[in-house]
C-alpha cells in the first residue's frame, strides 16, 4: 500500500494480544508522538489520506485494535474482557512503553474513540490531550436509548447478541455487511473510500475471527465497559486533559446526541468542538479538514 510505504510495519506483543501497527520510521526523537485508533468494521487504513498530512508534524503511531485487521483475534473470554476497552487502552500504554513513549496525544474514532476515552480515565499521564471523533460517552448513547437510535444503531443490539448468533448471519454475507455498514450513517454510497483501502477492510472482514472478535467489541461494551464506567462516574473520575469533539454533521450522533455536552461532563477542562459536513467516517470522507482540526488542536512544534 504505497499510503504507507513512509512508514514501519511492526507487531507488538502485549501482555494481553499481538498487535500490529504501523509507525513513523525511527524514534520520536523529540517530536511529538500521536496515536490514531480506528473504529469499526475498520483498521489503521482509515487514516491513510490524514496521516500524509501529519506525518511530518508528529511521530504517528496507529494500530490495528486487537480483534481487527491484522491483529490478534482470540475467542472472547465468558465475560468479553478481553474485548474491553480498558484491555485495549492497556494494549496501547505497553506499545508506547515498548517505543520508549511516556506520553502522548491521542485521536480515536468510532470504537477507537472508546478505547481513547478509558485511556484517559485509566491513564490520566500518558495521556497530553485527547480527540474523540463522532461518539458520544458509551454509557450515555446507551441509557438515551430510543427508537430513532436502536433503528439507526442496530448494530449495537444485533452484534451483543449471544455467540453464534450474529457470527453466523454476518458469516453468511460478510461483504455485504461490511459494505452496508461502510455506506451508512450519514454516507450515501462506498464513494469516498479508495479502492485500495476497501480491499484491506474486505480482506480482514470475510474472516469468521474477526467477526467474532467484532462481536466481542460490542458485547464488551454492552456490559464489562458499562460496569467500568459506572464505576469511573461512582469515583468522579473524569478525563483530565483538554479534549477536542469531531463529529459529522450527517451522521446519527448530530442528529440524537449533543456530543460536546455530554463529553464536557465527562470532563476537567473546557471541550472544544467542531462540526464537519460529513457523515460518520470523517477522516476518509473528509480528510483535509479532519488532518488541519487535529494540527491546530495538538499543536506540533515542528
Amino acid at each position: 500500500m504505497s499510503w504507507f510505504d513512509q512508514f514501519t510495519t511492526r507487531y507488538f506483543e502485549t501482555t494481553g494480544a499481538r498487535i500490529h501497527a504501523r509507525v513513523s520510521p525511527g524514534t520520536p526523537d523529540g517530536r511529538p508522538v500521536l496515536l490514531l485508533l480506528h473504529g469499526f468494521p475498520q483498521s489503521h487504513v482509515m487514516w491513510h489520506r490524514v496521516a500524509q498530512q501529519l506525518q511530518q508534524h508528529y511521530y504517528l503511531v496507529m494500530p490495528d485494535l486487537r480483534g481487527y485487521g491484522d491483529s490478534e483475534k482470540a475467542p472472547g473470554r465468558a465475560d468479553h474482557s478481553n474485548y474491553s476497552k480498558r484491555a485495549m487502552a492497556l494494549d496501547m500504554v505497553e506499545i508506547m512503553a515498548m517505543l520508549g513513549v511516556t506520553s502522548f496525544y491521542v485521536c480515536g474514532h468510532d470504537r477507537g474513540g472508546r478505547v481513547a476515552h478509558r485511556l484517559a480515565l485509566d491513564h490520566p499521564q500518558r495521556v497530553l490531550q485527547l480527540c474523540v471523533i463522532d461518539i458520544a460517552p458509551t454509557l450515555d448513547m446507551y441509557a438515551a436509548t430510543d427508537f430513532e437510535f436502536a433503528r439507526a444503531y442496530e448494530h449495537w443490539f444485533h452484534l451483543i447478541q449471544p455467540e453464534p448468533f450474529p457470527e453466523t448471519l454476518i458469516g453468511g454475507n460478510p461483504l455485504a455487511y461490511l459494505h452496508a455498514k461502510l455506506g451508512g450513517w450519514g454516507s450515501t454510497s462506498l464513494d469516498y473510500i479508495e479502492a485500495s483501502a476497501l480491499a484491506e477492510y474486505e480482506r480482514c472482514f470475510v474472516q469468521p475471527e474477526t467477526i467474532h472478535a467484532m462481536c466481542e467489541d460490542y458485547r464488551a461494551s454492552a456490559g464489562i465497559d458499562l460496569e467500568h464506567d459506572r464505576e469511573s462516574r461512582a469515583k468522579g473520575e473524569k478525563i483530565a486533559c483538554a479534549t477536542l469533539v469531531l463529529w459529522g454533521e450527517r451522521g446519527v450522533v448530530n442528529r440524537l446526541f449533543d456530543p460536546v455536552t455530554l463529553w464536557q461532563a465527562q470532563c476537567e477542562q473546557r471541550v472544544s468542538g467542531q462540526l464537519l459536513p460529513a457523515g460518520h467516517f470523517i477522516p476518509e470522507e473528509w480528510p483535509n479538514p479532519t488532518a488541519g482540526a487535529l494540527l491546530d488542536f495538538f499543536e506540533p512544534t515542528a
